[in-house]
């Protein structure tokens, strides 16, 4: 199996939450805005982006809130309502067809280690960032980084999102 196939299992901290992952990632982001490390309390979050549908439920129901984003867009934070650790989030951009799973939530997190770290220019200084990871100051173009198979995934994800609903 390649990293893209390959099953990943998760939850909150009192495992009244418990999700699948059905396939690999997108793509996994460390961001180091100061919106990120405001919201988990730490330097950076580490996200990894995947379809919805290809998320599965397996106990227990999220609690989702409304919280500003650096964008203006908000994002909606999905937490367990027993011990409220947050284990996804779904960004306005991507609506409700992408969710960040929260990569610290998996059972086995350093299977996925970040693809990319982003706004690095707001970063702890204290962080060092492996000179094999991709880094950007910013935000960066999927294009030019993600994998194909990745990229294609994305494409179907938008074209489903554009057919019209029967």
């Amino acid at each position: 199996m390649t990293a893209l196939q390959t099953l990943h299992e998760g939850g909150c901290t009192c495992r009244h939450v418990r999700y699948r992952m059905t396939t690999g990632p997108l793509f996994v982001h460390c961001c180091h805005c100061r919106w990120c490390q405001r919201e988990t309390g730490s330097a950076f979050a580490l996200n990894a982006l995947i379809e919805s549908d290809r998320v599965q439920s397996l106990q227990g129901e999220v609690e989702v809130i409304d919280t500003p984003s650096n964008s203006g867009k908000g994002q909606k934070i999905s937490r367990c309502p027993r011990c409220h650790i947050a284990v996804w989030s779904n960004y306005a951009g991507a609506g409700d067809a992408v969710r960040f799973i929260r990569v610290g939530t998996l059972d086995e997190p350093d299977r996925l280690p970040p693809d990319v770290h982003i706004f690095t220019a707001s970063k702890q200084p204290w962080v060092i960032l492996p000179p094999d990871t991709p880094a950007v100051a910013e935000y960066y173009k999927s294009s030019e980084l993600w994998p194909e198979e990745s990229l294609e995934r994305r494409a179907a994800l938008m074209a489903s999102a554009q057919r019209p609903r029967q």
